[in-house]
């Protein structure tokens, strides 16, 4: 990644918090400011739900049954939208094996992969993180909790700390 080149950032959300939760929408804002975001239909095996996932990110069950995407098509798509280029996720620790658990019930190989935004952050940006994501989110109006937005959140956090990071 160049030095004035922001990383492309990707977010999932998800049915619940635990093993048996499953990915419901992926969000992505790339390098060159591009979006792409599909909420997913889920597999017929795919049947964890937690309210408290729900109220958070605000997507219901019948939300994905009327608007979601085929999951293969997601994949398509996706591997299309981001070639063989490297995502990076705030919370890797659950977007990454969300994205797996999509990719092999699809049956498709991811083009791209997926790394933890640490590996990219300074100890300045990480010192001024919170403080600077809370701060833009105020001042982007963020009020929802959905992939899309929360990529672009976390890009533009990325951009104003590394910025006060090398002042």
């Amino acid at each position: 990644m160049q030095k004035n080149t922001l990383p492309t950032i990707l977010d999932v959300e998800a049915s619940g918090f635990g093993a048996a939760s499953y990915p419901i929408e992926i969000g992505v804002v790339r390098y060159d400011g591009a979006k792409w975001c599909k909420l997913i239909r889920p597999f017929d095996d795919w049947v964890h739900w937690d309210k408290k996932a729900e109220a958070l990110h605000g997507i219901s069950l019948e939300m994905l049954n009327t608007h979601g995407v085929e999951p293969v098509r997601v994949c398509r798509e996706l591997n299309s939208f981001l070639g063989n280029t490297i995502a990076y996720s705030d919370g890797w620790v659950v977007d990454n094996p969300w994205l797996i658990k999509l990719y092999a019930a699809a049956q498709i190989d991811m083009s791209f992969s997926c790394r933890a935004l640490e590996y990219i952050l300074k100890q300045g940006q990480m010192d001024i993180w919170h403080q600077e994501k809370n701060r833009l989110a105020k001042e982007l109006d963020t009020r929802r909790h959905r992939a899309s937005a929360d990529a672009l959140l976390i890009q533009q956090t990325y951009a104003h700390t590394r910025c006060l990071s090398q002042k």
